[in-house]
């Protein structure tokens, strides 16, 4: 039983993997569905982990799942890029002139660290790594304002649109400008200078929405990897 459970387990995280990747790419478009007897057959499991992947993903922003229809690609407008990385930007900001004071020498170094990390994988363009680390950045500072029910907005907010996120990173060049801009947030935190920590990470959060609607939604969606679905 243990086994099993394993073994769905470990496919339940590859049809994650593929059904984003597969979005992100372009090869399922918004509105296409996604067939859950289809994945079944494909992977010889029984739909309850299928089921399972589709409400994450349903929660991450990818899929919407319809009664009587089954899950769909999620569709987003141009208002909906603009809204969320509104909201993303106001709230981070606010958590970056929290922390200010309060983050530590070790919590710094991690910052640069992670940072390190980001400029790495930015320059071998391993995009989905890069993103997992990339949140890791922002949940160090998020974390030190010391206000959890900011933290929990941010959270619920940022883990419905990931997708948008994620397109964003993965438009060319953006790895690599995330990181200057990291850069320039980490010496403001260093210097105890909130306001411009504040600034700082609101101008990065806007400037994600930016890239993403002058690159436009869709034609962004085939700058990340291909994957077989």
């Amino acid at each position: 039983m243990k086994k099993m459970m394993e073994k769905h387990l470990t496919l339940r995280e590859k049809i994650l993997e593929n059904i984003r990747d597969a979005i992100i790419s372009g090869a399922l478009k918004g509105g296409s569905r996604v067939s859950e007897p289809d994945l079944a057959e494909r992977y010889g499991i029984s739909r309850t982990p299928i089921r399972e992947a589709f409400r994450q993903l349903e929660s991450e922003g990818f899929l919407t799942v319809i009664p009587r229809r089954g899950a769909v690609v999620s569709e987003f407008s141009v208002k909906d890029v603009e809204e969320f990385y509104a909201i993303k930007s106001i709230l981070e900001g606010y958590a970056a002139h929290r922390a200010c004071e309060k983050l530590t020498a070790k919590e710094l170094d991690r910052l640069q660290a992670i940072n390190d990390r980001l400029a790495e994988l930015a320059a071998h363009n391993d995009i989905r790594t890069f993103f997992r680390i990339h949140n890791d950045f922002h949940d160090v500072f998020i974390k030190a304002a010391d206000n959890e029910k900011l933290r929990e907005l941010i959270t619920s907010l940022v883990t419905r649109f990931q997708r948008l996120r994620l397109m964003s990173i993965s438009l060319p060049g953006r790895m690599g400008i995330s990181v200057q801009e990291h850069e320039k947030i980490i010496e403001a935190f260093r210097l105890k200078d909130a306001e411009t920590a504040e600034m700082l990470v609101r101008k990065n959060a806007e400037n994600g929405g930016r890239v993403l609607m002058d690159g436009g939604i869709d034609s962004s969606q085939a700058a990340a990897m291909q994957m077989d679905l």
